[in-house]
């Protein structure tokens, strides 16, 4: 059976245990305490006179705290135990753990406390079978100091405790007398520091670390939900997954290394980092709650903008970050992923949202301030992004370590045709070319608008109407009725039915004469379970209801699906997807996992969630904001903003209630009469 799993985190810190709180290596998840992509504690039990802790119950009072209570000894010895021990667990920038121990009896009890403390620095890319790590270990009053050097790479976790101990090199002893019906109580503090040249801790003088020490994290949630326009629904499930999916948000915000601002990570538990995009969809789909997050994540993504040609790294001038780690295989080179740019699709989606955010919330001056970088993310689509001349944006990896596949779906087996061959690099998907078509238009817009350049405007819509045009002759199989998956660089089609002909609907690049078919190869049974639209349509060869890319249902991928089926006028369709998606979330408790496995709804009816899928994970509680506002209709048209709801049967009624924006603060108002057809079960 597999064992349960408690997690708190703050940003990028997060602590991973079972039920009793313990922390023990596994080489199947990332059990332990881990910061900026290195884990500082792999060992942290508590025992009570030398036996092991059994769970009675925990309370998670939010992402960052929880509490475990728990009695001595075995699943069978605990009834009417004499003492308890409750573990209450927090975390922000430290790691923190306040262990009470109660004496039920009526007598004096002795006992012996001990917490076995240890690490090896692992980095979070070889969890699965870390390396030996020379770790030191020095004792000093009633504190451990763990510390792993190489050259002028240094981690270090210091122990701390409010009473006195014994420490050794593998932990700490209380040895203790507890009151007749008394309590004893400790608070044991792990600091965690990233050392570099003069021993100096890398976030101690960072004003984002500073204030991220100061800020009281539950004032901190508070303010942040504050901020967010309120739903208020007919039916308590919508108003918990929105909750739900706002507090999974807050706690996936970190400030990276020498930023001043907080972007949102990937998500639990394999992708605790600045994900290019992951960050860029999460910030597209959350525009109506969550603005604040756009302006920073674009800022970031600018100052790490590609400007050589770098072949380890796939970098290209003008190409936008796909990952950046901290962790000591990237600080050394063995991976390449403290500035990785192996990715095709973030450097159009760059451009897509800073207009995008710009139209809802008229910073005209972050448009003029990214000019410069929005230009070069352009001209990357041309200059390196078309590699074969042919006019489309493919990908192919520069170097030898990075990534086969370069588009959202990037599992090494995820393109192929029904058939499950797999086409030649370099890869011109689908869905790339629609992104790459929306960023010509929309940066048109800004070059006219703002950048005062209408000569420049005039040229990228000329350029995006010819793309348009291409694009609709090469990839539509009209035997078929949809677009091809991909163009192999000899331009043969790869001929499998996938989601990412939804992302075309989104971007708009399809004549509106075609969309019903697009609609009705999305919801039909092949591709539509009953939970949201599958990665990959049933029937192909490669089809694999618990294949990720090859099945699997993305709540993220929905999202995208389901506001381009609204902007073609498929609104029961686009319904039934939102209906699905919040069905999800209902059956799952608020919030949604990554991904699940492609199975029908009426066969399981329940999510199956797939093992390594993130949850929380950003882009998929984005996702219910964004399914949301696309239910609602929100379309920010100058200065005010056009609602059109269009709601699932079952929703009954809903209101968003003070949605930031140019315009201020404004209400939408939506009932489920305007559209039928999807139900909520």
């Amino acid at each position: 059976m597999k064992q349960e799993r408690v997690h708190v985190m703050a940003g990028n810190t997060f602590a991973v245990s079972d039920a009793t709180g313990d922390m023990r290596p596994d080489p199947h998840a990332p059990m332990g305490l881990f910061s900026f992509d290195t884990r500082f504690l792999s060992h942290w039990v508590l025992t009570i006179d030398g036996q092991p802790l059994s769970p009675l119950s925990r309370d998670d009072m939010t992402y960052f705290e929880t509490r475990f209570f728990l009695v001595p000894g075995t699943a069978s010895h605990y009834i009417d135990a004499d003492v308890s021990v409750i573990r209450h667990r927090s975390i922000d920038d430290s790691f923190n753990e306040r262990i009470t121990l109660l004496n039920h009896s009526a007598e004096a009890v002795e006992f012996t406390v001990r917490m076995e403390i240890g690490s090896d620095f692992a980095d979070t890319s070889e969890i699965k079978g870390p390396r030996p790590r020379r770790v030191a270990a020095r004792v000093e009053e009633n504190r451990l100091r763990l510390c792993h050097e190489r050259e002028r790479f240094t981690r270090e976790a210091i122990v701390s405790s409010t009473v006195a101990a014994q420490v050794d090199p593998g932990g700490m002893t209380f040895r203790i007398t507890v009151a007749p019906r008394g309590t004893w109580t400790t608070n044991l503090h792990v600091a965690m520091t990233i050392r570099g040249e003069g021993a100096r801790d890398l976030r101690a003088s960072l004003e984002s670390h500073q204030r991220q020490v100061r800020d009281d994290m539950r004032e901190d949630l508070r303010q942040w939900l504050e901020r967010a326009p309120t739903l208020v629904a007919e039916r308590q499930p919508l108003t918990d997954a929105d909750l739900a999916a706002l507090t999974d948000l807050a706690a996936l915000r970190y400030a990276p290394l020498a930023y001043t601002d907080r972007v949102p990570v990937g998500g639990m538990p394999w992708a605790m980092a600045l994900y290019g995009r992951d960050s860029l969809i999460t910030c597209l789909e959350t525009l109506a709650f969550t603005p604040e997050l756009a302006a920073p994540t674009l800022r970031l993504l600018a100052n790490g903008q590609g400007g050589r040609l770098d072949d380890d790294h796939d970098e290209e001038p003008g190409k936008i970050l796909a990952e950046t780690r901290y962790g000591e295989s990237a600080a050394f080179g063995e991976q390449p992923t403290s500035l990785y740019y192996g990715a095709a699709d973030t450097t159009p989606l760059f451009v897509i949202l800073l207009d995008e955010y710009e139209r809802w919330s008229g910073d005209v001056e972050l448009v003029r301030e990214l000019r410069h970088p929005a230009r070069m993310a352009l001209d990357w689509l041309d200059e390196y992004g078309d590699s074969t001349g042919d006019g489309y944006l493919r990908y192919r990896r520069r170097g030898s370590r990075g990534l086969l596949n370069q588009c959202w779906k990037n599992s090494p087996d995820a393109v192929v045709d029904q058939y499950g061959r797999q086409p030649a690099f370099p890869r011109a998907t689908c869905e790339l070319q629609g992104y790459a078509y929306d960023a010509k238009m929309r940066g048109a817009r800004l070059a006219r608008d703002i950048w005062d350049d209408p000569g420049y405007a005039d040229r990228l819509r000329r350029e995006a109407a010819a793309l348009k045009e291409r694009f609709n002759r090469d990839f539509w199989l009209p035997q078929r009725g949809y677009y091809a998956f991909a163009l192999g660089p000899d331009g043969r089609p790869v001929d499998a039915l996938t989601s990412n002909i939804g992302h075309l609907l989104w971007s708009g690049i399809v004549p509106p004469e075609r969309s019903a078919q697009i609609a009705g190869h999305l919801l039909g049974p092949r591709m539509f379970t009953g939970w949201g639209v599958r990665t990959f349509a049933e029937g192909q060869l490669p089809y694999n209801p618990v294949g990720a890319h090859l099945g699997g249902v993305w709540p993220s991928d929905n999202a995208l699906i389901a506001a381009g089926l609204r902007r073609y006028g498929h609104d029961e369709e686009a319904a039934r997807i939102v209906a699905g998606i919040f069905a999800m979330a209902e059956t799952l408790g608020g919030s949604v996992p990554e991904v699940i496995a492609g199975y029908p709804r009426d066969l399981t009816r329940y999510p199956v969630q797939l093992p390594a899928a993130g949850r929380p994970q950003s882009w998929a509680a984005g996702a219910l904001m964004m399914l949301l506002a696309t239910t609602l209709g929100l379309y920010p048209v100058g200065e005010n903003l056009l609602v059109r709801p269009a709601l699932p049967d079952g929703f009954g009624w809903l209101d968003l209630l003070d949605i930031p924006g140019r315009w201020g603060l404004t209400d939408a108002y939506g009932r489920e009469h305007r559209v039928t057809g999807a139900r909520i079960r």
